[in-house]
């Protein structure tokens, strides 16, 4: 038989055995060759909203019509009056020198006198101011300093009671009746306890003491928010590199920028040329990257301050995120929410394989403005000045004079029609509602991340989908940076895969002429759902960071992302090149190894990248 008859059937046996019918191309999964079906994709009903201090932006209870779920405010969780005075909030580690201003909320019925009660937490005991209050009073020893960090009205406490940092459990008495009790564990900086479990002392003063949750300072608490769009403009990066920098032309009213970094020259002349339009421009930044600000942003800042753009950084003690790490811009009625940082490596077309969407929407435009509103007048943000001034600047360069690289345009920005969009937030709401839309899977399954923790929530479900039988791929960075712990969660999930006869396949991404490193934070649900946003998959961005995603749903919008990931997945053209003395026979032991082992491929070394923090 001819040879290469034979390693070509050889090859369609190792087809066959080791899965089935091949991958579908790029060019099958276009948006014009999407499923043209007019049934609208309906989103998966939101399992729970999250449950919200008072004062914070997202705790009211109003439902809007368009939201999928209205938050909970501590005070739902209770009966409405309370029928005692009873412990809601705790703030007991306040960002001010030795915890100076320290405070606890008590909720009460209309018309209580205060009279003959107490507060202890065992050792010490202090007394109630003798007053007729109603609703919710703060209680401090340092009334003056309190009043600045609440919106309750204050009264001061008489005694030496101090609330613990490293944990404490709390009584509040009517004479020597114990009315209410609770407790807490340590309390992070700058964050306050509220009270989550519904509770009648009054039927039940013996009952275990109440436990609640944290919230940082000023930090928003808002539901996922599902906005009726009909179409929505899906790029990704390297190849539309013009879609951001025309967003931002465009503004005629208003441009809020919200981003990590920004080294980008041609985005801050952007900025510049909009503020010289009479367009509100405002930017939002972290104030402490990882390793420091990169060095290009001092120029920046320079240029945006002389521009009169208006530069705020978010961080430092007491932060309400770990880390500001979204990347959108709202530009009048329009909102472009990517993966890529505002750099020449990222929006600037010049490295990173990035996801993108810009949705010409008020509604969306709005939802997504009162976020930056509430991030930009927090207590932790910076002036540009005072920033520049106390930050660290890190050469971040390769040190290099080359110049940048250029890739080709192979995925065309396209506007296509949605069925809705679903705006998600971290740490308000974007881990829970990620796992539901994870956990209604019931097909295929493509994630595209930089890297993935082993032991976060997404993971898990994806590896349930897995084992319900949805067919799943994850495609990650192989950057130097990332290669040994993609290659040890690769190594992790094969085996799982073989124990469990699993359809789960992980590859680290391939050298390729299209793009330097992946960069995107994306999955495709089940050709319905796209998912693009700045989210890493790990707890600290579910949990910790600000973060902004978008749930995109439609085929049309689907498919084209899911076109971008078979491309970037199935590589350069000539990878799979064999070797032609290879032997039929050798080929054909690869194809049944193939049946019981690897279900993963590494394709090539890791080459050094500018590494995006």
């Amino acid at each position: 038989m001819d040879q290469r008859l034979s390693v070509g059937l050889a090859l369609v046996v190792l087809a066959v055995l080791a899965g089935g019918t091949a991958a579908p191309s790029a060019e099958s999964l276009s948006p014009d060759a999407a499923d043209s079906s007019d049934a609208p994709v309906d989103p998966p009903p939101l399992e729970s909203a999250p449950t919200c201090p008072v004062e914070t932006v997202g705790s009211a209870t109003a439902a809007d019509e368009n939201e999928t779920a209205s938050p909970t405010t501590a005070s739902d969780v209770r009966n409405d009056p309370a029928p005692a005075p009873r412990i809601v909030e705790l703030y007991p580690n306040p960002t001010t020198d030795g915890n100076v201003g320290e405070y606890l909320v008590l909720e009460t019925p209309p018309e209580t006198t205060l009279e003959n009660w107490t507060v202890t937490d065992g050792h010490t005991t202090a007394a109630l101011p003798n007053e007729t209050v109603s609703g919710r009073l703060a209680l401090s020893l340092d009334p003056d300093v309190t009043a600045d960090l609440t919106d309750d009205p204050v009264s001061v406490l008489e005694g030496h009671l101090r609330l613990a940092a490293d944990g404490d459990t709390l009584e509040l008495r009517n004479g020597s009746t114990t009315v209410d009790t609770v407790t807490y564990d340590r309390a992070p900086q700058a964050e306050r306890w509220y009270r989550t479990e519904a509770d009648d002392r009054a039927v039940d003063p013996d009952s275990a003491p109440v436990r609640g949750d944290w919230h940082p300072r000023g930090a928003t608490c808002l539901p996922v928010s599902n906005v009726d769009v009909d179409e929505a403009t899906a790029f990704v990066l390297p190849d539309s590199p013009d879609v951001p920098r025309e967003t931002i032309r465009e503004a005629d009213d208003r441009l809020l920028l919200a981003g990590y970094t920004i080294t980008s020259d041609a985005i801050a002349d952007d900025l510049v040329a909009a503020a010289d339009r009479g367009v509100d421009v405002r930017v939002l930044l972290e104030s402490g990257p990882v390793g420091g600000t990169p060095a290009a942003t001092e120029d920046v800042l320079d240029a945006l301050a002389d521009g009169g753009v208006d530069v705020r950084a978010i961080g430092g003690e007491g932060s309400r995120y770990r880390y500001h790490h979204p990347k959108y811009a709202v530009a009048d009625d329009a909102a472009l929410i990517t993966s890529e940082n505002w750099k020449p490596s990222g929006v600037g077309g010049e490295s990173s394989r990035g996801w993108g969407v810009v949705l010409e929407d008020e509604r969306v435009a709005n939802d997504l403005g009162d976020v930056f509103e509430a991030d930009y007048a927090g207590p932790d943000t910076h002036s540009s000045e005072s920033f520049r001034t106390n930050a660290t600047f890190v050469d971040d360069s390769d040190g290099l004079e080359t110049p940048p690289p250029s890739f080709s345009t192979e995925h065309e920005s396209t506007t296509l029609p949605v069925d809705g969009v679903e705006l998600l937030l971290a740490p308000d709401n974007a881990e829970p509602r990620l796992t539901d839309l994870l956990a209604a899977a019931e097909d295929e399954l493509l994630v595209k991340q930089a890297s993935v923790a082993d032991d976060t929530a997404v993971l898990e479900e994806t590896l349930e989908a897995a084992r319900r039988g949805v067919d799943v791929r994850l495609l990650l960075d192989s950057s130097w940076y990332h290669d040994d712990e993609n290659e040890a969660l690769a190594r992790d999930l094969e085996r799982i895969a073989d124990d469990e006869s699993l359809s789960l396949a992980v590859r680290l991404v391939d050298d390729t002429d299209r793009f330097e490193k992946i960069h995107a934070k994306g999955a495709v649900i089940d050709g319905e759902v796209a998912v693009v946003g700045s989210a890493n998959w790990n707890d600290n961005a579910f949990e910790n960071n600000r973060e902004v995603l978008v749930a995109l749903y439609g085929t049309e919008i689907a498919a084209y992302y899911a076109a971008v990931f078979e491309a970037d997945w199935t590589g350069d053209d000539d990878r799979w090149t064999l070797p032609f003395g290879l032997s039929a026979t050798v080929v054909v032991a690869l194809a049944l190894a193939a049946v019981v082992g690897r279900r993963y491929v590494r394709f090539g070394d890791p080459t050094p990248a500018e590494r995006d923090r």
